[in-house]
C-alpha cells in the first residue's frame, strides 16, 4: 500500500516539506535527512519505513498516520512547547541546519535520551509506577485515543503487562473491543499476540469471539511477522495464514553445500540452542534483513548526482546498549555475510523455527551463537584472512570492510530452487528465489569515500574535484568480447589464466584505477537515477556501460594476478557486471518476459551495481597499499 502525501505534512524532527519515510514506534514522519540519523540509532529507538517504496500493512500505515496527525511528536517534544525552553536557547532543528553534527545531536537527545519527554515525579518504587502505567494502558486500549496510549508506552508502560486481576493483557482488550490500531501499536511495542490470558485464550481468540475476523488474521500475521518477513526476503512470498500455512522455506537445490561438515556442524549447533537463545538469534537475523533492505530502498531513493554526501547508509546493526557485548558484536558480523551465506543461515532459521513450533524434539548441548555465526561464514571461505577479521568495538566503522571480500569460488556459485516445504511452486517463484539469493547490502557510497581518500596521497584534491572525462565507449564489437569474457568468469567462477603464463605480482597505478573507478560510478549512477524515476527501459543500456567501465578496468590488471585479494575482487567485479546484465534484461516487454516483477527485478539490479562498486573499491584499496609500500 503506497502513501499519498499531502503537502501540509513536514518531518517531525526538523520540520522539511513532504517528510518520505515514517518511525514507526515514534509514530511520526521524517524527511531524508533526519531518516539517516534515525537508522544510525538502531531499531530498538526507531524503526523506519519508506512510505512509498515499502510494502505496508494498511492498518499499520493507518496507525502511524493516526497518530502523525494527533499530534504524537508532542509526545517526544514535551518540553519544548514549553516557552520558557525558548528562553534557555533550547530549540528544534531547522531544515536549514546541517545533518551533523546540527540535526543528528537534537534527534539523539529527543529519542535516545528522552531529552524533552514529560518526566513523572520521581518515586521511590519505579516498579509500582511502571505497574500503574500498565493498568492505564490496559483500561485505556479500549478506546481509540491511541496518542494516549502511545504517551503512556512512552513512560514506561508494559504492552505484554498480565493484569493480576482482569487476567489478560492490554492485546486481550485492544482485541475484544476491535480497536486494530490499538493492536498494532501494542505488537510495534512487543505485544505478543499469543500471549494466554487466565483461561488459555489468545488475543486471536477474543477478535474472533467478538467478530472482529480481520483483525484477527492481522494478528496471526503479526505473530508470524519474523518468520514472514524472512522468508519474503529470499523469495518474495508470504505464507498463506488463511489457509492454515504458516512458513515458506527455501531450499538450496544443489546439496553439496548443504552436505559439507560445516554446514551439519552449524545446523546442529542451531537446533541445540535454547529456544530463548534461538529467539535471540532470529531476531538479531530479522534486523539485518531489515537493514539490507532499508539500505536498498535508501540508495535506490536518493538524489544519485554525488555520492559523497552526509547521508549515508548504515554499514552494520547499531548498537543495543540493553544487549551484552558479545550479542552486538554477532549482530555486527551478520553484515559480513555475502548474499549466498546470509541466505544459508536465513533459511537454516526458517526451518528450525518450524520444527520448533511444531513440537519436534532434538537433544543436544546448548552451544555459542557465535559459533554458528563463524560456522556458517566459514562453510565458503578457506581463505586465512577471512579468519583474522578483527571483532567490531561499540561503533563499527566503514573501514572495518576495506578488505573484506564477498566474491565466490565456483563452488559457492549455487544454483537456487523454490523447493518449498508448504504448497506448489510456479516458474516465476522459483525465478524470485534465485534472483533474491544473489541480493547483497554493499554500500556505494563506501566506494567514492575510499576512492577519494586514497587519492590524496597521489594527486591533489583539485584534480578529485574534476575528474576525468571517462573514455569513450569501446566498438560494439570490443563489447561483446568483453561480455564473453565475463560469461566464462562467470561460470567457472576464476579468472580465465593462460597456463603459459607465471603469475604476476605487478599492479596498475593507483591513478589509472581510480580513474576507472571513477568511470564505473559514473555510469551506476546514472543505472541508479534511472531506478529512481522508474525508467525500466533505461537499465539495459546502463548495464551495457557498466559492462564495458568494468572490462576496462578488469584490463589493467595481469591475466593471472599473484594476489588471492585481487583475483577475488576481480572475480566479484566481472561475475557481478554479468549478473547485472542479466537482471537488466528481465526489464524487456511483458510479451517477452511473462510473470515478472519489475520492483523485484529493480531491487535485484541496483544491488548488483552495489557488489559491482564494492569490487572496485576493494581493487583501489588494493592497489594503493601496494603501490605505497
Amino acid at each position: 500500500m503506497a502513501k499519498r502525501l499531502r503537502s501540509s505534512e513536514v518531518c517531525a524532527d526538523c520540520s522539511a516539506p513532504d517528510p518520505c519515510w515514517a518511525s514507526i514506534n515514534r509514530g511520526i514522519l521524517i524527511c531524508d535527512e533526519c531518516c539517516s540519523v534515525h537508522r544510525s540509532l538502531g531499531r530498538h529507538i526507531s524503526q523506519v519505513r519508506h512510505l512509498k517504496h515499502t510494502p505496508w500493512p494498511p492498518t499499520l500505515l493507518q496507525m502511524v498516520e493516526t497518530l502523525y496527525n494527533n499530534g504524537a511528536n508532542s509526545i517526544w517534544e514535551h518540553s519544548l512547547l514549553d516557552p520558557a525552553s525558548v528562553m534557555s536557547g533550547r530549540r528544534k532543528a531547522s531544515p536549514q541546519d546541517k545533518v551533523h553534527p546540527n540535526k543528528a545531536e537534537f534527534i539523539r537527545a529527543k529519542y535516545q535520551m528522552l531529552a524533552f519527554v514529560h518526566r513523572l515525579p520521581c518515586r521511590e518504587d519505579d516498579s509500582v509506577t511502571a505497574k500503574d502505567l500498565s493498568k492505564q494502558l490496559h483500561s485505556s486500549v479500549r478506546t481509540g485515543n491511541l496518542e494516549t496510549c502511545l504517551r503512556l508506552l512512552s513512560l514506561g508502560a508494559q504492552a505484554n503487562f498480565f493484569h493480576p486481576e482482569k487476567g489478560n493483557t492490554p492485546l486481550h482488550v485492544a482485541a475484544k473491543a476491535g480497536q486494530t490500531l490499538q493492536a498494532e501499536l501494542l505488537a510495534v511495542y512487543g505485544a505478543d499476540p499469543g500471549t494466554q490470558d487466565s483461561n488459555g485464550k489468545t488475543p486471536v481468540d477474543y477478535a474472533r469471539q467478538g467478530g472482529h475476523h480481520e483483525l484477527a488474521e492481522r494478528l496471526v500475521e503479526i505473530q508470524y511477522e519474523l518468520t514472514d518477513r524472512l522468508a519474503f526476503y529470499l523469495c518474495g512470498r508470504k505464507p498463506e495464514h488463511k489457509n492454515g500455512q504458516h512458513f515458506v522455506i527455501p531450499q538450496m537445490a544443489d546439496s553439496s553445500l548443504d552436505l559439507s561438515e560445516l554446514a551439519k556442524a552449524a545446523k546442529k549447533k542451531l537446533q541445540s540452542l535454547s529456544n530463548h537463545l534461538f529467539e535471540e538469534l532470529a531476531m538479531d537475523v530479522y534486523d539485518e534483513v531489515d537493514r539490507r533492505e532499508t539500505d536498498a530502498v535508501w540508495l535506490a531513493t536518493q538524489n544519485h548526482s554525488t555520492l559523497v554526501t552526509e547521508t549515508t547508509v548504515v554499514p552494520f546493526l547499531p548498537v543495543n546498549p540493553e544487549y551484552s557485548s558479545t550479542r552486538n558484536q554477532g549482530r555486527q558480523k551478520l553484515a559480513r555475510f555475502n548474499a549466498h551465506e546470509f541466505a544459508t543461515l536465513v533459511i537454516d532459521i526458517l526451518s528450525d523455527a518450524k520444527r520448533r513450533q511444531q513440537g519436534n524434539p532434538l537433544s543436544g548441548s546448548k552451544e555459542n551463537v557465535e559459533l554458528i555465526l563463524k560456522s556458517i561464514s566459514n562453510q565458503h571461505s578457506s581463505e586465512s584472512q577471512d579468519n583474522d577479521q578483527p571483532d567490531y568495538d561499540s561503533v563499527a566503522s566503514d573501514e572495518d570492510t576495506d578488505l573484506e571480500t564477498n566474491a565466490a569460488k565456483s563452488n559457492r556459485q549455487k544454483s537456487l530452487d523454490s523447493d518449498l516445504s508448504d504448497g506448489p511452486v510456479t516458474a516465476q517463484e522459483y525465478m524470485q528465489v534465485k534472483n533474491a539469493l544473489v541480493a547483497s547490502e554493499v554500500k556505494i557510497q563506501q566506494l567514492m569515500k575510499a576512492s577519494k581518500l586514497e587519492k590524496q596521497s597521489s594527486v591533489s584534491e583539485g584534480d578529485y574535484d574534476n575528474p576525468t572525462t571517462p573514455l569513450e565507449l569501446e566498438e560494439p564489437g570490443s563489447g561483446r568480447k568483453g561480455r564473453q569474457r565475463s560469461i566464462i568468469w562467470q561460470g567457472e567462477g576464476s579468472i580465465p589464466e593462460d597456463t603459459d603464463t607465471a603469475p604476476s605480482s605487478s599492479l596498475p597505478s593507483t591513478e589509472d584505477v581510480i580513474r576507472k573507478t571513477e568511470q564505473i560510478t559514473k555510469n551506476i549512477q546514472e543505472l541508479l537515477r534511472a531506478a529512481q524515476e522508474n525508467k525500466h527501459d533505461s537499465y539495459i543500456p546502463c548495464s551495457e556501460r557498466i559492462h564495458v567501465a568494468v572490462t576496462e578496468m578488469a584490463a589493467l590488471f595481469p591475466k593471472k594476478p599473484k594476489s588471492e585479494l585481487v583475483r577475488t575482487s576481480l572475480r566479484l567485479l566481472t561475475s557481478s557486471a554479468y549478473r547485472l546484465q542479466s537482471e537488466c534484461k528481465k526489464t524487456l516487454p511483458v510479451e517477452t518476459c511473462p510473470g515478472t516483477d519489475i520492483q523485484l527485478v529493480t531491487q535485484q539490479v541496483i544491488q548488483c551495481a552495489y557488489d559491482i562498486a564494492k569490487a572496485a573499491k576493494q581493487l583501489v584499496t588494493i592497489t594503493t597499499k601496494e603501490n605505497n609500500n
